[in-house]
């Protein structure tokens, strides 16, 4: 049998670190990243055929666990019809009208490969249509390795303790503004000072690469009013969250909270491919008609609206619309969180948890972080621990403590005892 260690070191002579996604080297856990042969269901298998219930879900999208049977259908029809036209196809069409029936904000949607790639065009676009050109983020908000973006992000720079990346040149992030995460009085005086030459805003409104933090309803509500009265388009990054929180993504829970509320533009990814390389932007008619072929700003791609990939995520979206999905996936991921906690507090380590519809965090420390330096504040180190503690049980969590973890529809009871069974050993061990 060929083992993780012999797999790592025959990956590392030929990729750079021996991973194609640098949070996946367990560089910030330490140890060898597990190799997965294959998963079903709510569980994965290692090279060593060693099970692991799965809570990374291939971040996010497996919301309905792995090898779902009606996916799988889906998918294998499609492939028998092509693997790649570079042509329209009716099914681009369906998933289009399949994101937009669940999100109001939505107008028009541009289907793309992936998360990045939605995320660097729905900035041009923001900067195409308003003619300037600053932008702002927030510390710890990843939004994919678009040079634009990858300052002060989260996920694998935060692993890596880099406030950006080499190689991205100074000029390039000039017009890059970045703020403090739900700091209020910040984002009004940057507005105060410069928000006439602010193109857009873009905010995971629950980050998940700072594991789990909520934008509070007093920051989001001014952002809203900001962005409105000075003209920038406000971009929900909802790669992570956009049919994994809920069904009409982060934006229908405030949705619920503010009156009115809905952002300008919004980036999809994850769940709407249903595994496969899909993301998607969109808008409203007025912005999305700036896009070529019809306007002057530029967006193109060979594999968008791969006909593989919409099948997958059309699948997806058949299973994940159907009555009371969202309500049993949230009592899940809340029994699960409660049983993190309940271990916490049985082995008498202090933990807090948070989750919202499949998507959940936690933390070493004593109250839940409000921004980034808050979860920078947490404890690292008892973090590294639980992760291996939970691993040599049997329970796969992300290997950072900055990243969000997803629970499906394919985790069971049994799964979840044994979760908090796992949890409550690795906390005493």
């Amino acid at each position: 049998m060929t083992t993780n260690e012999q797999l790592f070191a025959r990956a590392q002579a030929v990729i750079p670190g021996g991973v194609n996604s640098p949070v996946r080297a367990f560089r910030a856990v330490g140890g060898t990243p597990r190799f997965i042969s294959r998963a079903h269901g709510a569980y994965i298998w290692d090279a060593e055929d060693k099970r692991y219930i799965d809570y990374i879900g291939s971040w996010g999208p497996m919301i309905l666990g792995h090898g779902h049977p009606a996916v799988l259908e889906a998918v294998q029809k499609a492939l028998l019809e092509g693997f790649s036209y570079g042509a329209p196809t009716a099914r681009e069409i369906e998933l289009a009208e399949a994101i937009i029936a669940q999100v109001p904000s939505v107008e028009q949607v541009r289907l793309v490969s992936s998360g990045t790639e939605a995320g660097m065009s729905a900035l041009r676009l923001a900067r195409g249509v308003t003619g300037r050109s600053k932008i702002v983020k927030f510390e710890g908000c990843y939004h994919g390795h678009a040079d634009a973006l990858l300052v002060k992000a989260g996920s694998g720079l935060a692993t890596f303790g880099h406030p950006t990346s080499a190689g991205v040149p100074a000029e390039v992030v000039q017009h890059t503004l970045v703020l403090e995460y739900n700091n209020v009085e910040q984002l009004e005086e940057t507005f105060a000072a410069q928000g006439d030459e602010i193109a857009c805003v873009m905010l995971e409104a629950i980050a998940g690469n700072m594991n789990f933090v909520r934008a509070s309803v007093p920051f989001v509500t001014k952002l809203r009013e900001l962005c409105s009265k000075h003209g920038a388009l406000l971009i929900f990054d909802e790669v992570m969250t956009g049919f994994r929180v809920a069904l009409g993504g982060a934006q229908s829970v405030y949705a619920k909270l503010i009156p009115g509320f809905k952002p300008d533009m919004s980036v999809f990814g994850k769940v709407i491919g249903g595994g496969m390389p899909l993301a998607a932007f969109g808008g409203s008619r007025e912005v999305m008609k700036q896009l070529a072929p019809l306007g002057p700003v530029y967006q193109a791609g060979t594999l968008s609206g791969n006909p593989v990939a919409t099948a997958c995520g059309l699948a997806t979206l058949a299973e994940i619309t159907k009555p009371g999905f969202y309500e049993a996936l949230a009592a899940k991921t809340q029994k699960m969180v409660q049983g993190i906690a309940e271990a916490g507090r049985e082995a008498g380590v202090p933990i807090v948890t948070d989750c919202e519809g499949g998507m959940f965090g936690f933390f070493f420390a004593n109250a839940l972080p409000h921004n980034y330096n808050e979860v920078m504040a947490t404890d690292k180190e008892r973090f590294n621990r639980f992760f291996h503690g939970m691993l040599d049980r049997g329970v796969y969590l992300a290997p950072a403590m900055y990243e969000a973890g997803f629970v499906s529809a394919a985790h069971t009871d049994a799964d979840l005892a044994a979760t908090k069974a796992a949890a409550l050993e690795a906390l005493r061990g």
